[in-house]
C-alpha cells in the first residue's frame, strides 16, 4: 500500500512537472542583463543584444512578439549564435522576429539547425555525450536564412572567418566558425582572416570577440589565445532540464556543467576570456519542455573597467 501511494505520489509530481515545464515555462520569456568590464578606459558603454537558439517555427507567435520587442532596448550591436530555424517554414517566423532589427549592426554564425531539421530523438541519449549526427536529416533553406540576415538586416556572417566592426567610435575585430557540433568549424581558416585584418589595420582593435554556436573546449581554447576579451555562445539550452539547487544534467557538449549558462571565465594557458552562453528562447518541436531553465535573451553590456 505504502509503496503504490508514493508510486502514484511521483507520477502525479512527474506528470505536473512536465506540464509546467512544456505549456509555462517554455512561454516564460525571459531577459537577462550581464555587464562585461573589457572597454577601454573612457569609452561610451557598448549594449549586445545576444540571441540564440531560437527553434523557429512559423506558428510559434509568441516567441516572434517578444523578440520583436527586444528592438526596444536599442542595441548597438545583435550577435546571434545559430540555431535559428526549428521547421522547414521556419524563415517565416524570423522574419517577423527580427524585422524590427533591419539596419541594427549584427553578426551571426551557423547552428546545425540552421542546416538540418529536427527529428525525435530519446532524451536519454544525452547522457552518454553530445548528440551524433541524424540520420537521413532533411536540409533547411540555409541560403534564403543567410540572404535574409545579410541582405535584409544587414548582419555580417562569421562563419569561419573574421571581420571589423566600428560600434561607438572603437574599432571592433570579430571572428567566429561554423557549427563546431557538427565539425563544420574551420580554425585555420579564422586564423588566416584574422592575420589579415591585423596586416589591414595601422593601429590594433580596441577589443577582439569570439562568436560560435556551440562551446566546445577546442573552439574556447584558440579563441582565448587568439585574444579574444569576450567569447558568445549557445547551443547547450543551458541544460533545458534542470534540477533546482544542482542546475544542468547535460551540456550536449564537453564544457563543463557549471558554465552551461551566463556569463563566467575560460581560461587557457595563462591568457583568459569572458565567456557568455546563452540558455537560448527555442526547444525542438520534439521535444517542448523547459524546467527550471527559462527561455531567455541577455543584454550584455560592455563596459570600461
Amino acid at each position: 500500500m505504502i509503496l503504490r501511494t508514493a508510486a502514484a505520489a511521483g507520477a502525479v509530481a512527474a506528470a505536473g512537472a512536465f506540464a509546467w515545464g512544456s505549456l509555462v515555462e517554455r512561454r516564460r520569456f525571459t531577459l537577462r542583463r550581464v555587464t562585461v568590464p573589457v572597454l577601454p578606459a573612457g569609452a561610451d558603454p557598448i549594449r549586445v543584444l545576444h540571441l540564440s537558439d531560437l527553434h523557429m517555427a512559423p506558428w510559434q507567435k509568441a516567441k516572434q512578439e517578444w523578440v520583436r520587442s527586444l528592438a526596444s532596448l536599442k542595441p548597438d550591436l545583435v550577435v546571434d549564435t545559430g540555431d535559428n530555424l526549428g521547421h522547414e517554414r521556419g524563415i517565416e517566423g524570423i522574419r517577423e522576429a527580427y524585422a524590427p532589427f533591419a539596419g541594427v549592426p549584427g553578426v551571426f554564425v551557423w547552428g546545425s539547425n540552421d542546416y538540418y531539421g529536427p527529428q525525435p530523438k530519446n532524451p536519454l541519449r544525452y547522457f552518454r555525450g553530445a548528440s551524433t549526427e541524424p540520420r537521413n536529416p532533411r536540409r533547411l533553406d540555409l541560403e534564403a536564412l543567410s540572404r535574409y540576415l545579410r541582405d535584409d538586416l544587414g548582419w555580417t556572417d562569421l562563419d569561419n572567418t573574421a571581420a571589423g566592426l566600428v560600434l561607438r567610435g572603437l574599432p571592433i575585430d570579430f571572428f567566429g566558425v561554423d557549427d563546431p557540433h557538427r565539425q563544420f568549424d574551420r580554425l585555420d581558416e579564422v586564423s588566416a582572416a584574422m592575420d589579415e585584418l591585423d596586416e589591414a589595420r595601422e593601429e590594433p582593435a580596441a577589443l577582439r570577440i569570439g562568436v560560435t554556436h556551440a562551446p566546445y573546449r577546442r573552439i574556447l581554447d584558440s579563441f582565448t589565445r587568439r585574444g579574444a576579451e569576450v567569447i558568445f555562445a549557445g547551443h547547450t539550452h543551458g541544460g533545458q532540464v534542470c534540477v533546482p539547487f544542482f542546475g544542468a544534467l547535460v551540456t550536449n557538449c564537453d564544457l563543463p556543467r557549471r558554465q552551461v549558462k551566463g556569463l563566467s571565465r575560460w581560461r587557457s594557458g595563462s591568457r583568459a576570456s569572458w565567456l557568455h552562453v546563452s540558455a537560448g528562447l527555442g526547444t525542438s518541436i520534439y521535444a517542448p519542455v523547459r524546467f527550471a531553465c527559462p527561455p531567455e535573451a541577455t543584454l550584455v553590456t560592455l563596459t570600461a573597467p
